[in-house]
């Protein structure tokens, strides 16, 4: 609903801790004082723009115990902004309510001229408090009197009024309270939910043009934002060379020639074909950043994964070495990595050893500069089971208790209290046979899904061509590191390019074995040495005896692994590919195991797709393979393809209708 309002509003805002002084100052013993709410509102990009320097000041300047600005900060940046005083932690509130009338008129006069004519409005509140009817007859006197309109509003903390108690819950929480103790922080009463406009219009009767100034402020606020365009970071182009795209075709070709003891045709199509839509695209100086971390990463002897994920289909990557499996060798598809009928950003995941890892990140931050590079943040929601113990703990429930109800919730990734209660009738039983375990399933399910702490993505880099907070503003953790305020995917709506460096303990032990074997053996080899037919190598894989081998290491894929006994690679890229929930459901599994073992009839129900399915006995295990089906039966083209395929990984439902019918149709002729 907040999503849809300032949807509505087309604006964005915050509300900011306006410190008295510096925003450097650290008062000893008034770490919660010296500091005021005030409410700015971006009118135009101008505005928005301000409000992330200010917000990112906040944080990387003014940060004691709250991210704080000051007014110096904020007359730099009030261009495009609109404000009103907030609650009563306003700065005009708090001498009001401390009975100096100068120092709140004072106030007010500042304020308004950093914000300039039309541009600062005095807040009113009514939440049934005694000193919000103080502040807003003041405010109404010093507002005709000073000529700066009042706007009504209401402090907003959950969205219906029902859900006052389930707040009240997420506070002790939060302040690691029980629900009965007193003197602890809470709410004065039930008011703090979003109100109707009827409602609204009635409790401030006593402030005329109050209530209609919020639609007054709505139409000042017209901020249109940019998601068309991808803001690629500058890769510095080496003398010779007029463009990106040139220098990345002379990479790719060097780097083919030496991939290649026969360049074929088939070779020189497909690097056209990429190339040619990389160029297109604007991606060309994303890959050639990409290139040239994972080449500095080599030259310095820090361990860099073969590559994974769809950027493996890409013949260009590896000819320059982002990746190193041969993409034709293996049917896969560019369009799953790069399509233009999707318009995706390409996405690298790149492992590197886990210990040196922050050593390629820092090369980066080096390069490209400091202002220009920061990690991701990533928020942690409130799961069902912690939000179950949680709410047992804040209601004094009984550990054994409340330990028994948490473990009643299926181990399923993400699974919601609705779906738990739904799959398990014990659950629904104890709901509706006590109403102290219904009022705790109920609150639960209030905060399940919330925001509990931000931290830092596990491999995401931003690179910007210039300052990050031109575009998103930045965060520093309690850790002291820098990260941009707004998450993937928002990070990608605004056409800010994320690259992926993964720490993979994996590569880590890879290394240290070859170590060992070099001084215990004598004999120096690399991973690019290990042959990809060592029987042997098989027949251990076949007994399932892979603890601590990556991908194959739980016990479901070890006893996959014993009743597909592989003999090759393929088998074991099959065996990573079905070891899927859906998958396991479906019998394909079954199917494949069957079927490879001569113990059922390899079939496919038209003859087109048995050189798709060949590999797999006719069962489909690839996503590639579901691409190349829709382009060999309904005559697709690999980017109709891939639409098909992401409104199937996505279950859009209505583009899953729509693909359909193209589907049916290409079949048809």
């Amino acid at each position: 609903i907040m999503d849809w309002i300032i949807d509505q509003l087309e604006a964005e805002g915050m509300e900011a801790y306006l410190v008295e002084g510096s925003r450097t100052d650290r008062p000893a013993g008034k770490a919660m004082e010296g500091y005021h709410h005030l409410l700015l509102l971006a009118r135009n990009l101008d505005g928005y723009r301000n409000l992330m320097k200010l917000s990112t000041a906040s944080y990387l300047e003014g940060f004691y115990y709250r991210p704080r600005i000051d007014k110096e900060l904020l007359r730099r940046h009030s261009d495009g902004l609109l404000a009103t005083t907030a609650c009563l932690r306003g700065e005009p509130a708090q001498h009001i309510l401390s009975g100096n009338m100068e120092a709140a008129r004072e106030s007010i006069i500042e304020l308004a001229e950093v914000f300039g004519d039309g541009n600062f409005y005095l807040e009113v509140h009514n939440h049934g408090i005694p000193e919000e009817a103080t502040v807003r007859r003041e405010y109404a006197r010093l507002g005709r009197e000073l000529n700066v309109p009042l706007v009504a509003a209401n402090d907003c903390h959950y969205i219906s009024r029902g859900a006052a108690a389930a707040h009240d819950v997420l506070l002790c929480i939060q302040t690691g309270k029980e629900i009965d103790e007193p003197n602890r922080m809470r709410m004065p009463n039930d008011q703090f939910y979003i109100k109707t406009p009827d409602e609204m219009k009635e409790l401030f009767a006593d402030c005329p043009g109050a209530y209609e100034n919020t639609i007054e402020i709505a139409e000042k606020c017209n901020l249109s934002l940019d998601f068309e365009h991808v803001h690629m970071p500058r890769f510095p182009i080496p003398k010779g060379y007029s463009s990106a795209s040139k220098y990345l075709a002379a990479m790719t070709w060097e780097g083919i020639r030496e991939r290649y003891d026969d360049v074929t045709q088939e070779v020189e199509r497909r690097v056209n074909t990429e190339l040619n839509l990389i160029d297109e695209m604007g991606f060309s100086g994303y890959f050639l950043i990409v290139h040239d971390f994972i080449h500095e990463a080599k030259r310095r002897g820090i361990p860099v994964g073969p590559g994974r994920g769809s950027a493996a289909a890409s013949i260009v990557s590896y000819a320059l070495g982002i990746t190193e499996l041969d993409p034709l060798e293996f049917g896969l598809v560019f369009e799953r990595f790069l399509n233009p009928a999707r318009k995706s950003m390409p996405d690298f995941d790149i492992d590197f050893c886990y210990e040196r890892r922050n050593e390629v990140i820092e090369y980066v931050t080096e390069k490209y500069g400091r202002e220009s590079v920061a990690q991701i943040i990533t928020f942690g929601t409130m799961q069902a089971r912690a939000a179950v113990r949680d709410v047992g703990r804040v209601l004094k429930f009984p550990y054994s208790e409340v330990d028994r109800v948490a473990k009643m919730i299926p181990r399923e990734l993400n699974i919601t209290l609705d779906d738990a209660l739904e799959k398990t009738p014990e659950l629904r039983e104890l709901r509706d046979s006590d109403e102290r375990y219904a009022r705790l399933l109920e609150y639960a399910k209030n905060l399940e899904g919330l925001t509990r702490h931000a931290s830092v993505h596990a491999a995401g880099v931003i690179i910007a061509p210039g300052r990050i907070d031109d575009w998103s503003p930045l965060f520093r953790s309690n850790r002291g590191e820098i990260t941009t305020q707004y998450h993937m995917t928002s990070l990608a709506k605004i056409g800010l390019l994320k690259f992926d460096f993964l720490g993979l303990r994996t590569l880590t032990v890879i290394r240290d074995a070859l170590t060992m074997i070099a001084e215990n053996r004598g004999v120096d080899m690399s991973p690019e040495d290990i042959p990809l037919d060592d029987a042997e190598t098989y027949e251990l894989l076949s007994t399932g005896h892979t603890v601590g081998v990556f991908q194959v290491e739980s016990s479901g894929m070890r006893d996959l692994l014993r009743k597909v006994k592989p003999e090759r690679l393929e088998d074991i890229i099959a065996v990573n590919a079905l070891f899927r929930p859906g998958p396991l459901g479906s019998g394909m599994v079954d199917d494949y195991v069957k079927r490879k073992h001569g113990r059922q009839k390899v079939s496919y129900i038209h003859p087109k797709l048995q050189p798709v399915l060949a590999e797999t006995y006719g069962v489909m295990a690839y996503q590639e393979q579901v691409m190349q089906i829709s382009s060999a039966l309904a005559g697709f083209s690999m980017s109709q393809a891939d639409v098909l395929l992401n409104a199937m990984r996505k279950k859009v439902v209505e583009q899953m209708a729509t693909q359909r019918e193209d589907f049916i149709k290409g079949c048809a002729e």
